[in-house]
């Protein structure tokens, strides 16, 4: 005699999983607080050195070791930032440097991948290219602002053309190491398959060079960036190192440090942003097939 599944007697009901219970959720609390102590650990580590800069500063200021005419004290500069700011002044300037760090970073950028895939993958093309492309690295990018001069003038031609000038570089020779690291028998299975240049570089090339593809994104975008503020202070008559340099010609002080502040606050957001969507992108990249 058989029984019915629907017996109770014989096939007893499953119970609901009960709610985790207190002891439960405790470790489940302790193991990611385990989990996130070396990175809180870090954090704290890394805040040690400017609070220790902002506590000199501060006393400095406090103890008029310093006249204030010179280092004004912390407050002070805080509400320049908070005068700036308020006024629009401020976003004004960060506004026209990141334009023109992410035009030039458009064109060095794409400039510098398109050069380092042509060199990595045709060994004919590098053996013409690349020794004139090293020895012109050579040449800082203050020594073809005159050149850039003669050519496009001293309008904002010039100012895009040498920050894209600083940008092809480094991203140039990270492309280019990075197809150089690239196992040898990707390439082979490639050639096995009598893939097209196209399905190379995006079957395999792209996807086993991927790692070096973010590195260069982010030496692009760091030196744009710095690079920006520093043609700024040469020649420009907005964006936030002509506001230094103003600032400095008219003995404000604290409108520099001000300036200064931004600069570091806006290279940390761009470089902590530029990670997390590496670590994003990087999370769903598919192995070279």
């Amino acid at each position: 005699m058989s029984a019915s599944s629907n017996d109770i007697y014989v096939f007893k009901p499953v119970q609901a999983e009960a709610n985790p219970s207190g002891s439960q959720l405790s470790q489940l609390a302790a193991r990611s607080f385990t989990a996130l102590r070396p990175l809180v650990s870090h954090a704290l580590i890394g805040l040690v050195c400017p609070l220790l800069l902002f506590g000199l500063w501060w006393l400095t200021a406090e103890r008029q070791w310093i006249a204030e005419q010179i280092l004004p004290s912390p407050a002070f500069v805080w509400q320049s930032f908070r005068d700036v700011l308020d006024s629009g002044e401020l976003i004004e300037h960060v506004g026209h440097s990141l334009r023109r760090a992410a035009l030039s970073l458009l064109i060095g950028g794409s400039s510098g991948v398109l050069l380092g895939l042509a060199m990595g993958l045709s060994p004919t093309f590098k053996a013409y290219v690349f020794p004139t492309f090293k020895a012109l690295a050579q040449v800082p990018v203050l020594g073809w602002i005159p050149l850039l001069i003669i050519f496009v003038g001293i309008d904002e031609a010039l100012k895009l053309s040498a920050i894209s000038i600083a940008v092809v570089v480094p991203v140039t020779l990270t492309i280019l190491d990075g197809i150089a690291n690239i196992p040898r028998a990707l390439i082979e299975v490639g050639r096995v398959y009598r893939f097209s240049l196209t399905q190379r570089v995006l079957r395999i090339v792209l996807p086993a060079a991927a790692p070096s593809l973010f590195t260069a994104l982010r030496q692009g975008v760091m030196q744009a960036w710095l690079t920006v503020i520093f043609v700024e202070l040469l020649s420009s008559s907005e964006g936030l190192g002509f506001f230094m340099a103003y600032s400095r010609s008219l003995s404000q002080i604290d409108m520099v440090i001000v300036s200064m502040l931004t600069i570091g606050a806006l290279g940390i957001v761009i470089e902590l942003a530029l990670r997390g969507i590496e670590l994003r992108v990087q999370r769903w990249r598919r192995p070279a097939f």
